[in-house]
């Protein structure tokens, strides 16, 4: 099992979501306690990866070695939700 820590920016992103849409995503992001890179993931940039939640992603980091999950961010898709990744972490 991986243990989960979301960036304080992510917190807030996941409060402001309508309840449907939070639980559809915090489905997701238990979901990768077991598996870290699920079907349908991409990797998007070395440890750097993003899933799906319906309209919304979810982009994390992935460290096997401490079996840690770090989620970044949760955004709709646009044209700049993949901006700054480097930043994110």
């Amino acid at each position: 099992m991986y243990r989960i820590e979301l960036t304080r920016s992510a917190k807030r992103e996941l409060d402001k979501l309508p309840l449907k849409d939070f639980k559809q995503a915090d489905k997701v992001i238990c979901a990768l306690a077991k598996e870290p890179r699920p079907q349908g993931v991409k990797k998007l940039k070395g440890a750097i990866h993003r899933v799906r939640a319906g309209d919304w992603r979810i982009i994390y980091a992935v460290f096997d070695k401490d079996k840690l999950i770090i989620v970044g961010k949760v955004a709709r898709r646009s044209e700049h939700t993949y901006d700054k990744l480097n930043e994110l972490f």
